[in-house]
């Protein structure tokens, strides 16, 4: 039993220290490249904001995120800090020129597949 315990809980420690690969990272990173170069606009609580703000705001929130250890993937980026607001529960929103607005979950996804693609 004692052994049993033990195991839990160095397994527990692990998960409570998991950080992202050096591998998400960079598409992390390389996805807030994508959108503060993007000149998409990007709609937060019913307000559109310029890419470079957008990126500002989801900056603060990712580092949030990694100082309580949450983000694993670059999925887990997306779905935690990339695609909706964490006050009011409501989607991000990208919309690119004169393009019909979308949320930002499709978009950083969609990012995310050219990005490993290598486009």
């Amino acid at each position: 039993m004692t052994r049993c315990m033990f195991a839990l809980l160095l397994l527990a420690s692990g998960l409570a220290t998991a950080q992202p690969s050096a591998s998400t990272t960079q598409e992390i990173t390389q996805l807030f490249a994508a959108l503060e170069t993007s000149g998409c606009r990007f709609q937060r609580n019913g307000s559109w904001h310029e890419a470079p703000e957008a990126k500002a705001h989801l900056q603060r929130k990712y580092d949030y995120l990694l100082k309580k250890r949450q983000l694993t993937t670059t999925e887990s980026f997306i779905d935690l800090a990339a695609s909706r607001s964490s006050v009011s529960g409501r989607a991000y929103r990208v919309q690119c020129g004169q393009s019909a607005p979308m949320d930002s979950a499709a978009w950083f996804t969609g990012r995310l597949s050219a990005i490993r693609a290598g486009r």
